[in-house]
């Protein structure tokens, strides 16, 4: 059934009041997609019937369930796997020397969704395991989704999933298999890393100073205004030396003057020195 082009308004207008977030039209196909398990959990026959509930606001945690379904939470392990052989090789071989006194290393995934991204990189570092012995790996995934963080915090995956991006023998290494199809990882990677329901236009998560950051594909659904602030955030969160990652249709330019591109691994960013920011935005 067509929806409505005011329905597409308002679920538009309420996504982006909720989570800044915009919902693009090469995205509004699919709404009705996004939709189909609540309207019939609800027994609502359309879009538009739904949404006239919504604006009346007369089903109790229907704007919740809409939010998290419109969300895009698509992700899957080692997510074109050249960058993370670009940040391990690169920034991560540098941060490795420059942290060597107190081995101690903070990263950041901001966007994480179900957590495949952030795993992926405990998988990297539990990988080299001797490199990185008596080292602490500190990893931290944020997602404004409520349900997506807590698949992350289960680390339970179907066959599909694990399968997906992850090679057979890092399938193996790092996952038990549960039955019914479905796979677990590691107790020690799942100790590795944290996660918590938050934007990345609040205030970043503890420690609050990462040496790496990873914001991919997320900011492409942003407003330029509410791009500048997560940006802002960013800057406010990673160490002088650190380095950014974003999507590889994402970049900083004419985005921001907080970030400069990475002179020796094309594709990363690392911050301008505050002094210099701060003169650029005055």
């Amino acid at each position: 059934m067509e929806v409505s082009e005011t329905s597409r308004r308002i679920l538009a207008s309420l996504l982006e009041a909720k989570t800044g977030q915009q919902l693009a039209m090469n995205r509004r196909w699919r709404i009705e997609t996004a939709l189909a398990t609540i309207m019939r959990e609800r027994g609502y026959d359309s879009v538009d019937q739904l949404v006239s509930r919504l604006v009346a606001r007369a089903d109790a945690g229907l704007q919740d369930a809409v939010i998290e379904a419109l969300l895009n939470n698509e992700t899957y392990f080692f997510r074109d796997k050249l960058p993370f052989d670009l940040l391990m090789a690169g920034p991560v071989k540098r941060l490795e020397k420059a942290r060597a006194a107190h081995k101690k290393l903070s990263i950041w995934c901001a966007g994480c969704s179900s957590g495949q991204e952030a795993y992926s990189l405990a998988m990297s570092f539990a990988d080299e395991k001797l490199r990185w012995s008596g080292w602490q790996i500190e990893i931290v995934g944020t997602d404004l989704s409520k349900a997506a963080i807590e698949r992350a915090r289960s680390g339970t995956y179907s066959q599909f999933e694990v399968q997906r991006g992850l090679p057979v023998m890092q399938m193996i290494r790092h996952f038990d298999e549960l039955g019914g199809g479905d796979w677990r990882i590691s107790e020690a990677l799942r100790r590795q890393v944290r996660f918590e329901a938050r934007n990345i236009t609040d205030k970043p998560p503890a420690p609050g100073r990462f040496d790496v950051i990873l914001c991919r594909n997320l900011l492409l659904y942003f407003a330029p205004e509410m791009r500048r602030l997560a940006f802002n955030r960013m800057a406010e969160a990673i160490a002088p030396d650190g380095a950014l990652m974003l999507g590889a249709g994402e970049t900083v330019l004419g985005q921001t003057d907080r970030f400069v591109s990475d002179a020796d691994c094309r594709g990363l960013y690392v911050p301008v020195p505050a002094a210099q920011g701060q003169a650029k935005v005055a």
